[in-house]
């Protein structure tokens, strides 16, 4: 099975993106290609849906360790919805993402992303 990426349209700061199929060493490069762009703008977010991934490998993992680590300078954050039980597991074991950045449901997520949005507008209301 190859692996699937819809780029769904941005949002403020936000960009999702749903994976499905096996992300592994012979399809890695293909999430590596289409993220690249988003990795190089500001975003605040990049959500990876993965209701629709059924395996992810070692090199599946470092992909998503690549996006978080070309987010992270200017505080931009990768966060993982939907992750079925197996992948689920995997990330468990190598404690490839924080815990705090990885959701059930899209749902949650955007609950976390409106709260995060939040606490920055407050603090800019308090340099004023």
């Amino acid at each position: 099975m190859s692996l699937g990426i819809d780029i769904l349209p941005p949002g403020k700061g936000s960009q999702r993106v749903a994976v499905s199929g096996r992300l592994d060493t012979h399809t890695y490069e293909d999430l590596d290609e289409a993220l690249a762009p988003m990795l190089s703008r500001q975003l605040h977010s990049l959500v990876l849906d993965l209701s629709g991934l059924e395996y992810i490998s070692s090199a599946g993992i470092r992909s998503i360790f690549k996006a978080r680590k070309a987010l992270a300078p200017h505080g931009g954050k990768v966060l993982l919805v939907n992750p079925q039980p197996q992948i689920q597991k995997v990330l468990d074991m190598v404690k490839a993402v924080p815990l705090n950045e990885i959701f059930s449901s899209t749902a949650e997520a955007d609950a976390y992303l409106d709260a995060m949005q939040r606490k920055v507008l407050q603090a800019g209301e308090d340099d004023d």
